[in-house]
């Protein structure tokens, strides 16, 4: 989920920044210092909202920058277990589907997709559900639920999320929007049915 979080860190900001605003140099040093980075408590932080307020600089003996303490609005992505995300397949291999997921990538195993046989078709990047014949490729948009997350402070591109479309209302979003009307005509069907059956 999307968090907008308040935060306060500590930023160096060199010499030839001296003469900018001080919220503007202070802003694109947090930029440069923060986002992109993750914390195992707080997630992944996405962007600099707001520089809401700025301390006093201080300097240190021997280094030409100036130091400031700031206190800013930010905005995380927080990876939840058992929550409901929608993502797009970024890349298709053998064991499963990677899905951008906020900031990161989750990773749906093959055992995760469905409980139909699952092959792999490597000349067109796509796994393949024997019994119904649907794919999944990239670029595909999907629900699937949070069932593994394990962060990775000092390196993100370790972190892992691990998602699952093994239960109802969660898979490829069109498989998804062609049930829905399914059952949308059985209902009209259905009632239909019934108010014929009343007059007569």
């Amino acid at each position: 989920m999307y968090l907008k979080t308040r935060l306060v860190d500590t930023v160096r900001i060199d010499p030839e920044q001296l003469g900018m605003p001080i919220m503007a140099a202070v802003g694109q040093a947090l930029r440069d210092k923060l986002e992109g980075q993750i914390d195992k408590k707080l997630g992944a932080l996405v962007a600099i909202l707001d520089v809401v307020d700025v301390g006093d600089g201080h300097i240190l003996c021997g280094d030409g920058g100036v130091y400031y303490e700031a206190t800013f609005d930010a905005l995380m992505y927080k990876p939840v277990m058992q929550e409901v995300t929608e993502g797009v397949v970024v890349e298709v291999v053998e064991f499963g589907a990677f899905v951008g997921v906020g900031p990161l990538d989750g990773l749906i195993h093959v055992s995760q997709l469905t409980d139909d046989f699952v092959s792999y078709d490597g000349k067109n990047s796509r796994l393949v559900f024997k019994e119904s014949g649907r794919a999944i490729t990239e670029g595909d948009k999907l629900r699937a639920r949070i069932v593994a997350v394990s962060l990775n402070e000092r390196d993100p591109h370790e972190s892992r999320i691990g998602l699952t479309m093994r239960q109802p209302t969660l898979g490829k979003l069109e498989w998804l929007e062609e049930i829905a009307k399914e059952e949308g005509n059985k209902e009209k069907t259905t009632k239909e049915e019934s108010s014929k059956g009343g007059k007569e």
